[in-house]
């Protein structure tokens, strides 16, 4: 297939593109940026220049390949706590890519978040056949990409987990975490840190995605998580070993303070299952776990 991916430069994208090409398949990269065009580039890949500002030209993109990887998302409003911005940009790029896939049964794989069904779902893990509505962050593009199976496009998200980790990941949750516990000189946790959190290795993640677009069927939720969850207190310790500072339980009120935009899920209990998905893909997570991959020191590295 001849696929095109947004978000190619990023953290997964520019794991997926190798993937792909690895398995021969051709790909055309959506870079904003002379930076991210020459990324994408020595990933092998064809360069289209353009953003999620501009719906139309990523239809006219789609209307031009055979399958598209959605990964693009406008981090910069995300990160700043603009999460509704963010995912209003998204809501208008699947729509617009959708449409131009209308009735061709081409596939169209995008991206959606765990956290969700901790948040809706308390006490129990997730599953992949659990739907979700209401005023959650992406909740509606993943709906909406869902239901387009019943216009003619074998469609399918992947719920990625909060932590999604490799030596890639430069400015993910991970990342993020570790700034905070340097800034603050220790690795917060919020109560007693029991609460869990699923993660998974991204090139792990990059399999998946590849499996989803040749064979998943249409209208499908798969969740990229290498198990159910890992307490957070122990990833917070891990960040602390790593950074050289200890772990710190904090109270919901201090969270904020200690935690910046994450303390609004770091508390969140996140276990999901990953049966299904493995079950229909034949997808295994096979590269190391996040307490693993933290042990490495990679993230540490000034």
């Amino acid at each position: 297939m001849h696929v095109f991916v947004t978000g190619a430069s990023g953290h997964i994208g520019s794991a997926v593109i190798p993937e792909l090409i690895a398995n021969g398949h051709t790909v055309l990269g959506l870079a904003r940026s002379d930076e991210a065009a020459a990324k994408v580039k020595a990933l092998g890949a064809q360069v289209r220049r353009g953003d999620l500002t501009d719906p139309d030209d990523l239809a006219l993109a789609a209307a031009e390949t055979d399958g598209v990887i959605h990964l693009a998302m406008r981090h910069d409003l995300a990160f700043s706590g603009d999460f509704a911005a963010a995912a209003a940009s998204d809501l208008a790029a699947i729509r617009a890519i959708g449409a131009a896939l209308a009735g061709s049964d081409r596939p169209f794989v995008g991206a959606s978040g765990s956290l969700v069904l901790g948040l809706t779902r308390p006490g129990r893990v997730g599953t992949e056949q659990d739907a979700v509505s209401g005023d959650f962050p992406r909740i509606e593009a993943e709906n909406h990409l869902i239901g387009l199976a019943d216009q003619g496009v074998r469609s399918g998200t992947v719920r990625l987990a909060p932590t999604v980790h490799s030596d890639l990941d430069k400015h993910g949750f991970v990342p993020t975490l570790i700034g905070f516990a340097r800034k603050h000189g220790f690795s917060a946790y919020i109560g007693d840190g029991a609460n869990r959190w699923p993660a998974a290795n991204t090139r792990d993640i990059a399999r998946l995605y590849r499996l989803a677009l040749e064979r998943g069927p249409a209208g499908s939720r798969y969740h990229g998580v290498e198990g159910e969850g890992i307490p957070f207190r122990q990833i917070a310790e891990a960040i602390g070993r790593g950074a050289g500072v200890p772990a710190r339980g904090v109270s919901v009120e201090e969270a904020p303070a200690y935690l910046g935009f994450l303390a609004a899920f770091a508390g969140v209990d996140n276990p999901m299952s990953n049966a299904w998905t493995r079950a229909t893909l034949g997808w295994e997570p096979m590269q190391p776990g996040l307490l693993d991959d933290l042990a490495t020191g990679h993230y540490f590295e000034q």
